[in-house]
C-alpha cells in the first residue's frame, strides 16, 4: 500500500444500507456479516471493526481474533473520533470516493488536519471494487398519492430555471418515480440508477446542467459530489418530502401491517402447537405465512432469535441447531412488502410454556418504557429525541442488572427499512420535530449476553392531532406481563393490544 491506512466499507457507490455482501468489502475483509459497521486496515496487517451496540455479539462470534480488533462503539460515540483514535499521527489515510458520502469526506478533512494526518481519496476499492453492471429495469408502477409531475413541480419550484438536483439514493429515485423493484429480497427500490431532476423532467446522470447542481452531502458519494460539482442542499427536499406520507401511504400502511399481523399470529399459533422446533423452522414458517397473507417479499432478513441468541440485536443465523425448549423465549422480528412497495416491521418475544420470573421482569420493564413512549403527548415541537429520552430515561432506572438498552428507540419507515428523517435517536440526527403522518418504529429493548434479549417494537405514525397510531395490532405475550409492574395509566395504554 503507498499509504498507512485504508478506511473499508460495508456499502456500495449508492450508499445502500443493505448491500449484498458480494458487494461488500468490509465482509470480504473481516467476515463480519452485519448490514452496518465499516474497517480500518492498516500497512502492518492490523484490522479494526466498528460497530455499533446492534452487533457487538455478533461481531464478536464472527471475527477472527488474532486478525481483527473489534471497536464496540457505546450508545452516542461517535465512530469517526474512534476511528481516528487508531491512526498514528503524520500518517496518510485512504478513503474510497465511490463509497463514503461526501459529508463523511468533508469531516474526515477536518479531523485529519487536527491530527497531522493526510486524507487521500481513491477512485477504486483496492478490496472490492465497485460492481459496474448496467440497471436492469424491473420495476412496476404505483400509485399511492402524488404523481410524479406534481413532485417534480414542488421538488423545483425554488429552483432557477437553469438548476438541478441530483440524487443516487435508490429509495428517493423510487419514490420520485413511483416505482418498485421487487427483484431482489430485502428491497423495493429501483436498482442502481441516478438522476438530475429540473423544472423540465427528470433525466439520468449525463444530462448537461447549464446552471448549479444541487445534491445531498449526505446520500452522495464523494466521487459524484465532486464531479457534478455539486453544491451542499442543507434540507435534502426529496427526503423530507418523502417522510411525510400521504394519505394513500398511510392506508395502504393499515392493510400492510393488517396482513404483516396475521403472518406473525399464525407463526406464534405454530410455535405453541409444534414442539422440537428450530430456529430455522420457524423463520421458514414466518416467510411462508407472510407470502400466504399477501407479501411480495420480506422487507429484511427475519431475525428468529432464541433464549442467549436473542440478546443479540441483531442476531441473522436463524441456526437448524437452536431449538426450542419449555421455558425458551423466541424473538421474532421481521417485516415484508406488500404490491405498494412500503416496508413493514415489527418485533415480537413470545414463550415456549411457562416463563421465568427474570423473563416476565425484563419482558415487562422494557413493555413499560414502550407504553410510555408510545402514549407520549407530542406537540409540533416534541422530536425523536425526546421520545428516546423518555423511554431511556425509564429503562436506565429499572433495568435489572447486567442488561443494557443498547439502541436507538426507533426510526422512520417508508420504502427503505430504515428511513431518515425522522428518527428516534439518543444522538443529533434525532433532534427534528415529528410531524404528522411521519411513520416510524418504537423499539426498547434490554440485552443481557448470559441471558437473553427482549424488544418490543411497534410501527406507528403521528396523526393531524399529534397522536402516536400505531399500525399494528399484533397482541403482546401475557403470560410474559407481569402487571404488578405497571401503572393504571399503562394497563390503560396496554390494553389497545390485548
Amino acid at each position: 500500500m503507498f499509504y498507512d491506512y485504508l478506511l473499508v466499507n460495508s456499502t456500495n457507490e449508492f450508499l445502500e444500507e443493505y448491500t449484498d455482501l458480494s458487494e461488500n468489502a468490509r465482509y470480504k475483509l473481516t467476515g463480519f456479516s452485519g448490514s452496518t459497521g465499516d474497517a480500518l486496515l492498516s500497512k502492518s496487517g492490523k484490522i479494526f471493526l466498528f460497530v455499533d451496540g446492534r452487533y457487538h455479539a455478533q461481531a464478536d462470534l464472527e471475527v477472527d481474533h488474532s486478525k481483527v480488533e473489534v471497536v464496540k462503539l457505546q450508545v452516542g460515540e461517535s465512530f469517526l473520533e474512534k476511528l481516528f483514535d487508531k491512526i498514528e499521527p503524520n500518517s496518510t489515510f485512504a478513503i474510497v470516493s465511490k463509497k463514503n458520502s461526501y459529508y463523511r469526506y468533508k469531516l474526515i478533512e477536518a479531523l485529519a488536519l487536527n491530527k497531522r494526518i493526510k486524507p487521500i481519496l481513491l477512485n477504486s476499492d483496492p478490496i472490492l471494487p465497485c460492481v459496474g453492471d448496467a440497471p436492469s429495469d424491473n420495476s412496476v408502477k404505483i400509485d399511492l398519492g402524488k404523481s410524479t409531475l406534481e413532485k417534480i413541480k414542488e421538488l423545483t419550484k425554488y429552483l432557477k430555471d437553469d438548476d438541478a438536483l441530483f440524487t443516487s439514493n435508490q429509495e428517493e429515485i423510487s419514490y420520485l418515480l413511483n416505482k418498485r423493484d421487487f427483484s431482489k429480497n430485502y428491497s423495493s427500490s429501483v436498482k442502481k440508477q441516478k438522476i438530475i431532476i429540473t423544472k423540465q423532467g427528470i433525466f439520468d446522470e449525463n444530462y448537461k446542467v447549464k446552471g448549479q447542481i444541487f445534491a445531498d452531502e449526505k446520500t452522495t458519494n464523494a466521487y459524484d459530489f465532486l464531479r457534478l460539482n455539486a453544491r451542499y442542499l442543507p434540507n435534502n427536499p426529496i427526503a423530507l418530502m418523502k417522510a411525510v406520507k400521504s394519505a394513500e401511504e398511510i392506508a395502504h400502511y393499515q392493510y400492510c401491517f393488517n396482513c404483516a399481523d396475521n403472518a406473525v399470529l399464525a407463526t406464534k399459533k405454530f410455535i405453541n402447537e409444534n414442539d422440537n422446533l428450530s430456529e430455522f423452522d420457524i423463520a421458514q414458517k414466518l416467510e411462508e405465512n407472510f407470502k400466504k397473507f399477501g407479501a411480495k417479499s420480506l422487507s429484511f432478513k427475519s431475525i428468529v432469535a432464541k433464549d442467549k441468541n436473542s440478546a443479540l440485536a441483531h442476531y441473522s443465523k436463524n441456526s437448524k441447531k437452536e431449538v426450542l425448549k419449555d421455558g425458551s423465549l423466541v424473538l421474532i422480528d421481521c417485516g415484508a412488502y406488500y404490491d405498494g412497495g412500503l416496508a413493514t416491521d415489527c418485533t415480537r418475544v413470545f414463550v415456549k410454556g411457562q416463563p421465568s420470573s427474570l423473563q416476565k421482569e425484563v419482558y415487562t420493564k422494557v413493555l413499560k418504557a414502550f407504553l410510555n413512549a408510545i402514549s407520549f403527548n407530542v406537540t409540533p415541537l416534541t422530536t425523536g429525541y425526546d421520545l428516546d429520552k423518555i423511554a431511556r430515561d425509564i429503562l436506565n432506572g429499572i433495568k435489572p442488572q447486567g442488561f443494557e438498552f443498547s439502541h436507538s428507540l426507533g426510526h422512520g419507515i417508508g420504502i427503505s427499512v430504515h428511513e431518515n428523517p425522522p428518527s428516534l435517536s439518543p444522538s443529533e440526527v434525532g433532534k427534528v420535530p415529528l410531524k404528522p403522518n411521519m411513520c416510524f418504529t418504537i423499539e426498547p429493548g434490554l440485552y443481557n449476553a448470559e441471558h437473553f434479549g427482549i424488544r418490543l417494537e411497534n410501527s406507528c405514525y403521528l396523526d393531524e392531532n399529534y397522536q402516536i397510531v400505531s399500525f399494528s395490532k399484533l397482541p403482546f405475550e401475557e403470560k410474559l406481563i407481569d402487571s404488578s409492574l405497571l401503572t393504571e395509566k399503562e394497563k390503560e395504554v396496554l390494553s389497545q393490544w390485548m
